[in-house]
């Protein structure tokens, strides 16, 4: 996570992009502590400002159920070559399996590559190793704050932050938050959201 100076005492026009504050305690618990960024000279910046990561529950919940898909696929294809005796399976199978296995190795280095900031007047969400992405999100854009999760998701705890706006294409998704630091970005959001369509 890295921190942010304090904006009392700073200029006006300093002040004005401060972030904005949620609860740090509930958005950082059981977290990792450092977003992992690419080791090229060329890579987009972090910039100033607090960044919040994913729970780390949400690497073993990508782990299980890309690991269910591995052992799926790989048991199909044993059934088909052994039991009917076609061979040609392994060619769709086996580049199935390598793309699960290579999921399962990026994982949870892939995790630590997301990233959320509440700035100002907006939110900026970054992810990626390879092919990194930055979206800033105004939040005076924001038309719908979802919160999702499946039953493996219940099991661990987490949940995934959808936030909806006007252009889909800057809509972000937010997923392995602990169900409470959903809940508190969720109503953070909303929030601010509402103060900014109505210039408060």
């Amino acid at each position: 996570m890295t921190n942010s100076p304090d904006p009392q005492g700073l200029e006006p026009s300093a002040r004005d992009a401060a972030p904005l504050t949620s609860s740090p305690d509930v958005l950082d618990r059981d977290t990792y502590d450092a977003i992992l960024e690419p080791r090229s000279a060329n890579r987009l910046p972090l910039g100033d400002g607090t960044w919040h990561q994913l729970a780390k529950q949400y690497v073993w919940v990508q782990l299980i159920s890309t690991g269910a898909a591995f052992l799926l696929g790989l048991a199909a294809a044993l059934v088909v070559s052994l039991v009917w005796h076609q061979w040609w399976v392994w060619i769709p199978g086996g580049i199935f399996l390598v793309m699960m296995a290579w999921t399962l190795i990026i994982t949870p280095r892939q995790a630590r590559a997301y990233g959320y900031q509440l700035r100002h007047d907006d939110l900026v969400f970054r992810r990626g190793i390879l092919w990194q992405r930055v979206v800033a999100v105004p939040y005076g854009r924001m038309q719908l704050v979802d919160i999702t999760h499946g039953p493996l998701d219940r099991g661990f705890g987490i949940a995934q932050l959808k936030l909806v706006t006007a252009a889909a294409s800057t809509g972000v998704v937010i997923p392995g938050l602990t169900q409470q630091a959903a809940e508190n970005l969720r109503d953070t959001l909303v929030d601010v959201s509402e103060t900014r369509r109505t210039g408060l």
